[in-house]
């Protein structure tokens, strides 16, 4: 990310929510742009490019889904979810067109922040890299891309080829929610993107292997009903 202060670009109708967000934001150093419809969306994020939006889906003009929609054709920007609708198929539907993040109505500053700090930790990084890493690293875990192999501590771990292919797809999007179905369709392909199923049977062999106590994850987070957000690499990776 820039030196400058985090830019934030608000997209919310509601005036108490706005003023809500806007505090938040500023009192950790960012500056905030507001806009209340779709359409100003779209165009502020041409004329100034944000670090991040903040998006709410109930817009009087443009449902928010097609603003993520209209946004992913030209830029790969954090964009991360206020809304009301709290259905797992809405959060489901909106990390599939491309959010990175979505919180539910009513939220807490301090969660928000939060998710604020991590996606913009993850466009840094993204922004930073030159090509794959060769390495990952997640506290005890490596994983060397480009041999293929992994180690736990001084242990190296064996998986089968679908175990690996869903191990380092959950790796390479580290700290941000993948859906079961974006996981399906990288791992198995778009025949098998309706059953779940696969996806939960392979991550509890995985868990058996690289977690210090499958029963207590700490690398591979569920995220009710939506599917799996991994942990962030460490810093040194």
């Amino acid at each position: 990310m820039p030196d400058h202060p985090p830019l934030i670009l608000l997209v919310e109708d509601d005036e108490p929510i706005r003023r809500f967000v806007r505090a938040a934001m500023t009192s950790q150093g960012h500056r905030v742009m507001e806009v209340a419809t779709g359409a100003a969306a779209l165009e502020q994020a041409v004329l100034e490019p944000p670090d991040l939006v903040l998006l709410d889906l109930g817009l009087p003009d443009i449902d928010g889904l097609e603003v993520i929609d209209r946004l992913r054709d030209w830029t790969q920007l954090p964009v991360i979810v206020l809304s009301a609708r709290d259905r797992e198929a809405d959060r489901v539907e909106a990390l599939d067109r491309g959010a990175d993040d979505f919180l539910s109505k009513p939220f807490g500053a301090a969660e928000m922040l939060a998710r604020v700090r991590a996606a913009l930790r993850r466009a840094s990084r993204r922004a930073s890299d030159r090509g794959e890493p060769a390495e990952l690293r997640f506290g005890r875990l490596r994983i060397d891309l480009g041999a293929r192999r992994v180690w736990l501590a001084d242990q190296e771990l064996k998986f089968t080829r679908i175990e690996y292919r869903l191990l380092t797809t959950l790796a390479r999007h580290g700290g941000r929610v993948l859906t079961h179905g974006f996981l399906l369709r990288e791992v198995w392909g778009p025949r098998h993107v309706d059953d779940p199923r696969y996806v939960r049977v392979f991550v509890s062999n995985l868990r058996q292997k690289v977690e210090r106590d499958p029963s207590r994850p700490e690398l591979i987070i569920t995220e009710q009903g939506v599917g799996y957000r991994f942990a962030e690499p460490s810093r040194e990776s």
